[in-house]
């Protein structure tokens, strides 16, 4: 690497993100300069309309709309991508890679889907990507799993990784509000797009464990790869019955190592009130990774927003200018292993909570309970909750043992298939902690 005495910035993106961090490195320059040994400098913004209002002016000369002027700049040293979406962020970052400039993106879709693909290239071209940003906003765990926890093993990821549905899953529980109720609370304060179906149907949360299940277990893991149910089965009666059997809800992202292969995993799971991550309410995001040797170690903080996410950003390019300030070869991306493969959710096993409408009439439970015995599921406790005399209906929550997802997902089939049941209210696992 040569030496240099300055580090020049090309900036992708200039909304409410990209604006933060373009205001940071002019009204920051001084305090930026002292940390990195030499002044960081914006040298292009690429934007898509020029004329459009925004909250920060940056000196004149910088924007464009030619993604050339940014890539072809010998003075643009790191690439900031903060458009979002796939396209054409992707050909964006790979391009600037292969031009051997390092990056900075806060884009988790893009990381989700394509980071394996983009770290072996940024190792063959001996470049910096970071992306601290595309998970949990301002709360570091990126930087935590490639560097600070590298000498442990990881054995399991939990996290509550998306402050939109945590803050509608807090509203249900504490306030008995229902779920559409909740959701335009949030889309009122600005926490759920107007099109909230990333959020409420864990795809979101998906791309997040996808990318901190690549870190954790050094394994190739895509958001396809990620089991996914969203929230909006949810009704008022299932956080009722979960605070009756001592539990809360939320969604979480549960990752973990067993038998060579890893199992990812986004759905609403019932946790024991007395865990911590049980009582991460709000917008809040808290992500706990378990390892062989620092044991439990917790991060949490804001998931999202305006200002920590510009603050990831921000420190993701300082730690790079700093590399490049000071001739440092910058250290290689993890390398990941070809031999760790994903599980299915078939092969999962734990505790599930199943909420049944059924007929009022004799001999029903002896009809579930027979179906739900020749799969090998055993019954912790049976409670039938309400009564509907006129109508003959009643409401029958079940609580099992630990049972195979595929068992499960048989005996709903078949217990569905019963004349004396009228609805299979809802199917949520139960997380447990050691």
């Amino acid at each position: 690497m040569s030496e240099k005495s300055s580090v020049g910035v090309g900036l992708l993106g200039m909304g409410v993100v990209g604006g933060g961090v373009a205001r940071i490195l002019s009204e920051k320059s001084s305090l930026i300069q002292g940390l990195v040994g030499g002044p960081v400098a914006l040298e292009g913004i690429l934007v898509r309309d020029p004329q459009r209002s925004r909250s920060f002016d940056p000196p004149d000369g910088l924007i464009t709309t030619d993604i050339d002027d940014i890539l072809s700049n010998q003075k643009v040293d790191i690439v900031v991508e903060v458009m979002g979406g796939q396209d054409p962020a992707l050909d964006y970052i790979l391009k600037s890679i292969t031009l051997g400039k390092h990056v900075v993106t806060a884009n988790k879709e893009v990381m989700a889907r394509h980071g394996p693909d983009i770290l072996t290239l940024a190792r063959k071209k001996g470049v910096q990507v970071l992306f601290e940003a595309s998970v949990a906003g301002g709360t570091p765990i990126i930087a935590p799993l490639i560097r600070d926890l590298v000498a442990n093993e990881i054995i399991t990821i939990h996290g509550i990784v998306n402050g939109t549905t945590n803050y509608i899953l807090t509203k249900m529980s504490k306030e008995g509000m229902g779920f559409e109720d909740a959701l335009k609370e949030a889309q009122a304060l600005g926490y759920a797009e107007a099109d909230p179906t990333n959020d409420v149907e864990g795809i979101d949360a998906a791309y997040k464990l996808a990318i901190l299940s690549t870190l954790g277990f050094r394994a190739r893991v895509k958001d396809e790869d990620v089991y996914r149910e969203g929230i909006t089965r949810l009704t008022a009666k299932d956080f009722q019955y979960a605070d009756e059997l001592g539990y809360a809800i939320k969604l979480l992202a549960i990752a973990g190592k067993e038998n060579g292969g890893v199992q990812v995993r986004v759905h609403p799971a019932l946790i024991r009130k007395d865990v911590m991550m049980a009582n991460v309410d709000g917008v809040l995001n808290a992500v706990e990774v378990q390892t062989d040797l620092a044991g439990r170690v917790l991060f949490h903080g804001p998931g999202a927003g305006d200002m920590p996410t510009t603050s990831a950003v921000t420190a993701d390019l300082v730690d790079i200018a700093r590399n490049v300030i000071g001739n440092v070869v910058p250290p290689a991306p993890i390398v990941l292993s070809e031999s760790i493969g994903v599980r299915p959710m078939s092969e999962l096993e734990t505790k599930y909570y199943l909420r049944l409408n059924v007929m009022e009439r004799p001999g029903v439970f002896a009809q579930i309970l027979r179906i739900l015995g020749d799969l090998q599921i055993s019954i912790a406790s049976a409670i039938q909750k309400e009564n509907d005399d006129e109508a003959q209906r009643a409401e029958i929550v079940l609580m099992t043992h630990r049972a195979g997802e595929a068992a499960i997902q048989n005996a709903l089939k078949l217990i569905s298939d019963l004349d004396v049941v009228n609805e299979i209210g809802n199917l949520i696992r139960v997380e447990e902690w050691d």
